[in-house]
């Protein structure tokens, strides 16, 4: 039982990305630069060739091509990165980093939902979750981890340090006295 609690306490610390994540990223533009772009104007799609970066906030995926389209009646904006791996980062609010890579990353901005398709990979302090396919709803914070075949989904749990490091008690400064 004390097994399953800890194994339960790992996966909720690593699957906690969007918990703390910087709230005012997605308050941020979505500036996305590449070596070329062509527009597709009737199906509403832009496809951006690489290398390609996207950033917004602390937010950044890198891939050697992106989609960026919007879903039917102005419903989103989606951001499908393909590389070998394309990779997603992302600082935390207490400055710890996260990443994510695949060879498919998708990402909808509405939804906040970010899945890795393809050799699926999701970090954070050392401990991971691999797959053939991870779906995370960053604002839910909840994960899905699937696998293909013969391939098993595998999660690497930190030990957390439970080494305290106390502090010398500091004794208040008495104020001056001034000689006469």
């Amino acid at each position: 039982m004390k097994l399953n609690s800890l194994i339960l306490a790992g996966l909720l610390s690593l699957v906690s990305i969007g918990a703390h994540a910087k709230e005012n990223d997605l308050l941020q533009e979505v500036k996305i630069s590449a070596a070329s772009q062509e527009a597709d104007i009737k199906n509403n799609q832009i496809i951006f060739h690489g290398p390609v970066e996207v950033t917004q906030g602390s937010i950044k995926i890198l891939a050697s091509e992106l989609r960026a389209f919007s879903k039917e009646k102005n419903s989103g904006k989606i951001l499908i990165a393909t590389g070998n791996p394309a990779t997603y980062s992302q600082v935390m609010e207490d400055g710890r980093p996260a990443s994510a890579s695949a060879k498919e990353i998708r990402y909808e901005l509405s939804s906040r939902t970010l899945t890795l398709i393809g050799d699926a990979t999701l970090e954070q302090e050392g401990s991971q979750v691999t797959g053939s396919q991870i779906r995370y709803n960053i604002e839910q914070q909840q994960l899905i981890a699937e696998s293909s075949g013969k391939d098993r989904v595998i999660t690497i749990i930190q030990p957390e340090n439970y080494q305290e490091q106390i502090q010398p008690e500091q004794k208040p400064e008495q104020p001056k006295q001034e000689k006469q």
